[in-house]
Parts: C-alpha cells; structure tokens; sequence
C-alpha cells in the first residue's frame, strides 16, 4: 500500500476514548509500522499484564530496599564505638536489682546471707591469679597481633595478686592449689586465644572491667568482713583507674574497627560464657 494512502486512512479512524476501552465493538491499534487488530477482551488483558508486571518490579524494589536497611541496622551502643555495644550487652545479664540498665529479673527465692570465708575468700584469689597469669601471658605471646595492643595497660592484675597471697601467707593462711573453676576459665580462654581472637578479646574486656567495677565493690565487702578492712594490692592500680581504662576502651575499638559485623557479633556472643566462667570462680568466696 502506498504510505501516503496509509497514512491517510488512518487519519480517518476515530480517535478512542479511554471510556470506549469497555465497549464491545473491536478496535485498531495502531504504530508507525504496524496495525493491529484487537478484540476489547484482549485490551483488558494487556492492561491487567502490564499491572501485574508493575506490582512485580515494585515489590522487588520494596525488597531491596529492606535488605539496604537491614543491612544498616544500628546495634545498641554502636554509635559510640564497640565497647558501648559490649558494655550493653554485659549489662543486658545483670538483673535489675544489680543494675540500672539490668534486664535479668531478679532470682525470686533471696540468696542466702552473704558470709565470706576466710578458705572461700583464698580459693577465690588463687583461681582468679590463675586466670590473670593466663591472660597476661596471651597478650604478651601475641598469636594474633592485636594482642599486642594490650600489654602494659597498667590494668594488669596477677603481680598484684601474687603479692596478696605471699602477704597471706605471712599471717599464717595455708594458700590452696587452683580449684576447678580456675583451672577451667584458664583452659578455655587459652584454647580460644589460639583460634578466636574476637572471643578471646569478649573475654578480656568482661574479665578487667568487671573487676574494676562490681569486683572492687566485693573486695571492699569482704575486706570488712574477715580481714580488718585491710585492702589488697588487687583493688589497687598505679595511676588514675579511668584514665586507664579508657586508654584501654580507645585499643578495644580500634581493634574492633578491622572486623566485620558478623565477628563483632561473635564477639557478643560470647559475653555469656564470660559471665558463666567468671561467676563459678566469685562464688568460691562462699564456699
């Protein structure tokens, strides 16, 4: 057909109003190279494969955008550095009663009343020795390099410790062997310090700050209960304890700063073993 004559009779075809869609009568659709004749069921069905293909490409934008986001997800504390993140975690264990943040409902039969012994109170400093020697010699062997990062800290506990038990040991207290709960803590953080920095490092944290913390606190109770009120070198440091423990604070996460989301996640999850350990070994000052 000549394209002229062409063109010409598909200028004479009514224009289609969006109203006519409906109607039964058929209808041509036409391009600038082609004229297709179509029923009005068929129309109706290019519409409603046209919208499914619309919902089609939104939901999968929805879902790309949800996976960006979750991705972005901000975990508590993360905004001031990794050992917020471990310092709500470890406080998340404490009960309510034990801290402001705690989330742990408290026990609800009391702990029996709190008696230290002299034997416990020594079982206790000896296991704790034990587990401070292991530390101390982990960082300074370094088997992974950002052991290094925490030697000297100034936080270092076992020669405190050593002095406590030979000062004992003057005013005639037979010091004991390590028990079990040292001799297990000290096993497992060695074991894990050879193959899962991340863990060892949870273990490192919980073990120092909490002694500076809610361990200075017993110290004091149990100074007060059996020996006078005489304080031991193990509740003492050499040169401003906050200064120190956040010189420490910058090193943990800087260290932090070269893992990924998935081994800062580990390190977490780790806190509960922490926690497990170190709580046999406090509560050898009752036995």
């Amino acid at each position: 057909m000549n394209t002229h004559l062409f063109a010409s009779k598909m200028a004479s075809i009514p224009s289609v109003s969006q109203s006519q869609l409906f109607l039964k009568k058929p209808q041509f659709i036409s391009s600038p190279t082609t004229c297709l004749f179509i029923k009005p069921s068929q129309s109706l069905n290019l519409s409603v494969s046209r919208s499914k293909k619309l919902v089609v490409v939104a939901a999968a934008g929805a879902g790309t955008a949800a996976a960006e986001e979750k991705s972005k997800k901000r975990y508590p504390g993360e905004g001031k550095g990794f050992v917020e993140e471990m310092r709500f975690v470890a406080m998340k264990l404490h009960t309510k009663d034990q801290a402001k943040e705690g989330e742990k409902e408290a026990q609800e039969k009391p702990l029996p009343k709190w008696e230290p012994t002299i034997d416990g109170y020594l079982k206790f400093l000896v296991d704790s020795k034990l587990v401070y020697d292991t530390l101390e010699k982990i960082v300074r062997k370094a088997d992974f390099p950002e052991y290094a990062e925490f030697r000297n800290t100034g936080l270092e506990r076992a020669e405190s410790l050593a002095k406590d038990l030979a000062w004992l040991k003057e005013q005639g207290y037979s010091i004991p062997e390590p028990s079990s709960p040292g001799r297990s803590y000290s096993a497992y953080v060695e074991e894990l310090s050879k193959k899962d920095p991340q863990a060892f490092i949870c273990h490192f944290y919980n073990t120092y700050f909490a002694h500076s913390a809610g361990g200075r606190m017993i110290g004091k109770k149990v100074a007060e209960k059996i020996l006078n009120g005489k304080e031991l070198e193990f509740y003492k440091w050499d040169g401003d304890l906050s200064q120190l423990l956040q010189n420490v604070r910058n090193k943990l996460n800087v260290v932090a700063e070269n893992w990924s989301r998935e081994e800062k996640n580990h390190c977490l999850e780790e806190t509960e073993k922490s926690f497990k350990f170190s709580g046999e070994i406090l509560r050898l000052i009752l036995s």
